[in-house]
């Protein structure tokens, strides 16, 4: 599965797109200095999500939508088409 689906997955669950959670985060007092256990609480706590899930967005609230190369265009089962997540929902994807 690649990091966008997780974060797609997410959304079809939840019903919020990832940039609603990074704004929800910031919210509750979590930003890019948080360890990842409190923020993996918090969204299993109030979204049921699982640690996976959980930490894909662990990564975009502390890191921000960019992601290491390693695994974009490399035709694999983890490949992403870029290294920019697209955190406005998976309707508005210029790139599906």
């Amino acid at each position: 599965m690649t990091f966008q689906a997780y974060l797609d997955n997410i959304e079809a669950k939840t019903g919020l797109t990832p940039r609603q959670f990074v704004d929800l985060a910031h919210e509750n007092g979590f930003d890019e200095s948080t360890k990842a256990t409190p923020i993996v609480e918090w969204l299993a706590a109030d979204y049921g999500l699982g640690r996976g899930h959980a930490m894909a967005l662990v990564h975009v609230i502390t890191k921000g939508p960019q992601i290491s190369d390693k695994h974009v265009g490399t035709g694999t089962a983890h490949s992403d088409p870029s290294n920019m997540l697209w955190l406005d929902g998976k309707a508005t994807n210029p790139h599906p």
